[in-house]
């Protein structure tokens, strides 16, 4: 077991502030995890990858809701894991001396308070995508794991794929020419969520804590479980869902980070339900080329949700149809499902290209473990930076979106130009004493 320093808690504005830990105490120290947030892709993904680590303990699990438990621990019984300690308030599983390491996968605006909060803690944080809920968080996120020097990892595990990485260095040697262009899309058949009515918090549900950051609302089913995807309090709709992930591969072989412009617009088309977020969305990105010359690349990207045609050759019906395009001046590449293939020339006949198989998740975790061994964040293939610059081009879509128009951005300072209203929409209010700090 790694061990930690003891915890300095003390309180100031409402909540409880941490002291950082020492460094890393050894390389064959077993890492303790602790999953914070067990349904859906916690469970699916977090705890049913760490423990088959070598020498990786899930030593806790976290959750508002209860009645996950049960069925959580028989897992670990079943695949004779030792059985976690459960907790349902994060601030007393940072508490905890015995954990070294928490792996968020909560609801998106849950991610970067848990992150920064790890760090104060001096806990070492991965954070599901998007790492943030808005463009300050991420900032906020990067700050905190600078001050404690702890490594905090963004969950976009295709940069972990060894498949994507020949890809990107075929475009960086020049392969396609110059890569002027990408296209990222989204094509997930999605039904109506219908409406919910408002209702009692179910029994063993800590509504109060689920709702954290976000303002005080009556609780529904489709403010809950999964749904919250498509509120805006909680959410960032499917670009900052699944969306993120071809955002982070999109920017990824551009080579470029932050945008000087931001064009969105779509709609919530077919259904009357409680969905805020939009089902059909576009988005168009201006980056200044590295080059220089006043050279430009365009990033698109575009969510679907119904019948729709198949592009790229990400999958045939009735898949989802889910990727990236690169177009370059000698030929295009289609980047998708762990697999990528050129078509070169006029004629576009078919170039190099290369598939993986294994398990993406369980080495994504492990490169995260790493890391925290090394105490090396340069490690990292998915870091907290490239994260937020990510996350950044789906709070820039959303809030272009929002207001209606396009919107000028300044990539240095991360602030739109003369535009006040945009920049209110960098952060949010915040619940106290659920407050991501101005001050990490």
């Amino acid at each position: 077991m790694v061990r930690s320093a003891k915890a300095a808690i003390g309180a100031a504005a409402g909540l409880n502030l941490w002291g950082t830990s020492q460094s890393w105490a050894g390389a064959n120290d077993r890492v303790r995890v602790a999953v914070v947030g067990i349904n859906g892709h916690g469970f699916a993904s977090h705890i049913r990858n760490y423990p088959f680590l070598p020498n990786v303990e899930v030593a806790a699990l976290c959750d508002i809701d209860e009645n996950l438990f049960p069925e959580r621990l028989r897992w670990f019984e079943e695949n004779g894991r030792p059985s976690p300690k459960t907790y349902v308030d994060i601030r007393r599983l940072l508490e905890d001396k015995d954990i070294d390491a928490i792996s968020v996968a909560t609801p998106n605006h849950w991610h970067a308070l848990a992150g920064v909060w790890a760090c104060q803690a001096g806990k070492h944080a991965h954070i599901e995508k998007p790492c943030s809920h808005n463009i300050f968080e991420g900032q906020q996120l990067i700050a905190a794991a600078k001050k404690y020097n702890r490594i905090v990892h963004h969950g976009t595990e295709s940069r972990n794929s060894k498949a994507y990485q020949k890809a990107m260095e075929f475009i960086r040697q020049g392969g396609l020419g110059e890569v002027y262009m990408a296209k990222g899309t989204c094509y997930k058949w999605r039904d109506t969520i219908r409406h919910t009515p408002e209702e009692p918090v179910p029994n063993g549900v800590h509504y109060d804590l689920w709702l954290g950051p976000a303002p005080k609302r009556p609780f529904s089913r489709n403010r809950f479980h999964y749904n919250w995807h498509w509120n805006w309090d909680y959410g960032n709709g499917d670009i900052g869902n699944q969306g993120v992930h071809e955002m982070d591969i999109a920017r990824w072989g551009l080579g470029v980070t932050f945008p000087t412009k931001v064009m969105s617009m779509g709609a919530h088309v077919m259904f009357d339900d409680d969905q805020q977020t939009p089902n059909v969305q576009m988005a168009v990105f201006e980056f200044q080329d590295s080059s220089g010359g006043g050279r430009k690349k365009i990033l698109q990207f575009e969510v679907r949700h119904w019948i729709t045609n198949y592009e790229g050759d990400f999958g045939k019906p009735p898949d989802n149809n889910i990727g990236n395009i690169f177009y370059g001046s000698k030929g295009y590449m289609v980047v998708a499902d762990r697999r990528w293939q050129t078509f070169m020339g006029k004629n576009r006949e078919p170039g190099p290209g290369g598939q993986e198989n294994g398990n993406p998740d369980r080495e994504h975790y492990q490169n995260f473990v790493d890391a925290i061994r090394d105490n090396d964040p340069s490690i990292l293939c998915g870091s907290v930076e490239e994260g937020h610059a990510s996350c950044a081009l789906i709070h820039l879509a959303n809030t272009s979106y929002r207001l209606g128009r396009s919107l000028d951005f300044d990539p240095k300072i991360q602030r739109f130009l003369h535009d006040s209203e945009a920049n209110r929409m960098l952060s949010r209010e915040y619940r106290a004493p659920f407050v991501v700090p101005k001050d990490v």
